[in-house]
């Protein structure tokens, strides 16, 4: 049985709630949420509660519990007399979170270049190490992966343990959106291109050259997102 609706017919593996801790709705949401923002769920799919309850091997009571909150993320919409879908990409909605992520990102990685420890240093150098060694094996989930941590680490190192969390929370409209394009021809090389210079700044201590290396990172995903709404319609409001 398939998790999205008639016209695909995709089987739909959900991650595994075997492997994760907290309560059983929890478990639940962590699962489907993970599934939307790998896309593996993609934009306008439907939620079919029976399936995801036979998948997940619970009862409706956490699969309602976890689409509602996923429903007060901006990730799941319910439709009327239909149930419950994923929801379709807004660009108003990306543009708005990424100008959040501008202004914390660009205040964090210059406070970070005007801050940082040899340690701190040290550590992002290994996630660039760690890019390449991706790119060299064309693992774009790994890429995709180290790719957050860089970020994580950017705002960990200011010092403000809310940064991220508040960061992240901002950003889960492109956060979904980056999936259709990290695999697109030379993204992933591009967008290393762009850490390099970021840490690269970093390591000279020169705020404002890390300031702008970021904007023009951040701005990168955006403008490459505005060409996509153009390309695949289907998959945006």
């Amino acid at each position: 049985m398939s998790l999205t609706d008639e016209q695909d017919h995709r089987e739909i593996t959900l991650p595994d709630i075997g492997r994760m801790s907290g309560s059983l709705a929890q478990r639940v949401y962590e699962s489907l949420r993970a599934a939307i923002l790998a896309m593996d769920l993609p934009p306008g799919t439907m939620l079919k509660k029976q399936v995801i309850c036979e998948q997940l091997g619970v009862s409706r009571s956490p699969v309602t519990e976890a689409i509602t909150r996923l429903a007060g993320e901006g990730l799941v919409e319910v439709v009327p007399q239909s149930g419950s879908r994923v929801t379709k990409f807004s660009m108003p909605d990306i543009r708005e979170a990424a100008f959040l992520r501008e202004a914390i990102e660009l205040a964090a990685v210059a406070k970070v270049a005007t801050d940082r420890t040899e340690e701190q240093l040290a550590e992002l150098t290994r996630t660039l190490r760690m890019q390449a060694l991706c790119l060299e094996d064309h693992d774009e989930a790994g890429f995709y992966r180290e790719d957050e941590r860089m970020h994580e680490l950017i705002f960990a190192f200011t010092g403000f343990p809310k940064l991220n969390a508040l960061a992240a929370t901002g950003w889960v409209p492109v956060t979904r959106a980056r999936h259709l394009v990290l695999p697109m021809r030379g993204r992933s090389i591009e967008s290393y291109k762009e850490h390099v210079a970021i840490i690269a700044a970093i390591r000279d201590r020169d705020p404002e050259k890390a300031r702008t290396a970021m904007q023009l990172h951040l701005s990168e995903l955006v403008t490459r997102l505005e060409t996509l709404a153009d390309s695949r319609p289907e998959l945006f409001d």
